[in-house]
């Protein structure tokens, strides 16, 4: 949670806008093009982040993030990823993205605090599942006296995840729906019980009906050690039971991840890794989620996610929080047995600092991808943007 402290620009509300970055049309070798660059949501009353998006049925697309205030237009101590304020909203294309809702919806405003990350699917059977989790403010003396171990972050105390459910394209939300705690994580929330799981990246619907969550953990609290381990549901997630670690190691830790499916049945998680450079790591299951061997993918980037493609290929897109700060991509083989040498894509390299990414994308044509994330440009408000890619 890394506080960014230089004056806000003034950014008007703009939607489809072309922006200048990596060229426009710029063929590759990798088997995408291109195409440009938009503008979705941009406040400048607003920290916009974490966006995930889902194109229904009938062509409309949703995009879910999380808003906050642009707390640097009157408190000049900076912004973080916790805030009070902090709540899940949604805007909407009809036409492929050329427009958006200038309003966002209002998915959910949790009770004890902000919320991050909303991580929006859309099951088989046309309903919508979106995962988050939230960040209690409490006055320090308060969290001091908390039954430990807590998780905290400032003045902020860590609640776990919930998830939200739609069966009516986004216009209304039920729950939210508590997950069980993950298996050996000792954190507490601020009342004493155990931490409800989360994470943040996509679930996946398996061929087999189930779902497949993977969640982040507490290993040990001292030292602080994060692991990553899968849940399966199979009820399309109003229950959810463990089935075994994805990804823990000592010295490294693991969290932000999405999974996928390949059409031979593997589960494919991407990780995101700290204490290891940025390494994207990815493990792998061959028995439907029973065991998975992780290992280091060779590259930075995180977060990530991880798109089918008419043909089989997989699009993984990722952020890359290094100069110069962007979004990349690459396409794999369709059972993703080739992330190290796939040639990487850099679809923005034009981003203010590190406080940007978090890529999320789906198919709005048969041959036309639409990648979302969020981004700033001299460090100035975050907002959601994106940029279309040809399918060669």
């Amino acid at each position: 949670m890394r506080p960014f402290t230089t004056v806000v620009n003034s950014i008007f509300v703009l939607t489809g806008v072309l922006l200048s970055a990596t060229p426009v049309g710029a063929a590759t070798n990798a088997g995408v093009r291109k195409l440009e660059n938009i503008i979705l949501y941009d406040d400048a009353r607003f920290y916009s982040a974490f966006p995930s998006i889902v194109q229904r049925p009938n062509g409309e697309l949703l995009v879910a993030f999380r808003r906050a205030p642009e707390r640097r237009s009157f408190d000049p101590s900076g912004i973080t990823h916790t805030d009070a304020n902090s709540y899940l909203v949604l805007v909407r294309s009809t036409d492929l993205g050329k427009t958006w809702s200038r309003e966002p919806e209002l998915i959910f405003a949790h009770p004890f605090g902000g919320s991050q990350d909303p991580c929006m699917v859309q099951l088989r059977d046309g309903s919508l599942l979106c995962s988050s989790y939230v960040w209690a403010p409490l006055p320090r003396s308060a969290i001091e006296k908390l039954k430990q171990p807590v998780a905290r972050a400032g003045n902020f105390a860590f609640l776990g995840g919930y998830l939200m459910r739609s069966r009516d394209a986004g216009r209304s939300w039920t729950g939210p729906i508590v997950p069980p705690p993950c298996q050996s994580d000792p954190t507490l929330d601020i009342f004493g019980r155990p931490l409800p799981a989360y994470n943040r990246g996509a679930m996946c619907e398996g061929s087999d009906g189930r779902l497949y969550w993977v969640v982040a953990a507490s290993s040990t609290n001292s030292p602080s050690r994060t692991g990553t381990h899968l849940l399966i549901s199979t009820d399309q997630g109003d229950t959810w039971n463990y089935s075994c670690p994805v990804a823990v190691d000592p010295k490294i830790d693991f969290n932000e991840t999405s999974l996928y499916e390949t059409p031979k049945g593997d589960l494919v998680a991407f990780l995101r890794s700290e204490k290891f450079n940025d390494h994207t790591c990815i493990a792998r299951s061959t028995n439907r989620g029973r065991s998975f061997e992780w290992q280091d993918a060779g590259f930075q980037g995180h977060p990530h996610h991880a798109l089918r493609l008419p043909d089989q290929r997989v699009l993984l897109v990722y952020g890359y929080r290094h100069a110069p700060f962007g979004i990349r991509a690459r396409v794999l083989d369709p059972e993703c047995t080739n992330a190290a040498s796939a040639e990487e894509i850099i679809l923005r390299d034009d981003g203010g600092d590190g406080d940007l990414g978090y890529p999320w994308a789906t198919m709005v044509s048969h041959d036309r991808v639409l990648v979302v994330y969020y981004f700033n440009r001299a460090n100035g408000t975050r907002h959601i943007a994106g940029t279309y890619l040809q399918i060669l």
